[in-house]
């Protein structure tokens, strides 16, 4: 094996601490960001489906739905198919805030990595996505 589970560890831990570091540029609750993150890509969802997708209780969503709605970044209303549930919606602003942090995120990443990588640092780097998309992908 000319990868070695060191490698392995080694690389899972340095990621690890990356996102944690892009991370601490936020603005925002990460669980917030998170919500808005799911409503954008999924569309309009029920408290319970928030819920299970970020892995904790109902109640636990329905706080955090609460500080959105109070925020203007999600909107509340009855599912038309069982009315009574809720359904949670993103909002423009929610958009917009969420637009936000990740152009932070963006930002935080194209300075430092402009600050403190040489050029063929640079280069190397620009491959990144494209391999670390090849280990994530569904057909593995």
């Amino acid at each position: 094996m000319d990868y070695s589970l060191a490698d392995a560890e080694q690389l899972r831990l340095a990621v690890g601490r990356f996102v944690r570091r892009v991370r601490s540029a936020d603005t925002m609750p990460a669980g917030q960001a998170a919500v808005l993150g799911h409503l954008r890509r999924d569309g309009p969802l029920a408290i319970v489906a928030l819920a299970e997708r970020e892995g904790v209780r109902h109640q636990t969503m329905a706080r955090t739905v609460k500080l959105l709605t109070d925020q203007g970044l999600v909107e509340v209303g009855p599912d038309p198919v069982d009315r009574r549930r809720v359904v949670v919606t993103l909002s423009a602003a929610g958009s917009a805030r969420l637009d936000d942090e990740q152009a932070n995120r963006a930002d935080w990443i194209a300075q430092a990595v402009q600050a403190q990588l040489t050029a063929q640092e640079r280069a190397v780097l620009r491959r990144f996505p494209a391999v670390l998309e090849k280990l994530i992908a569904d057909d593995n």
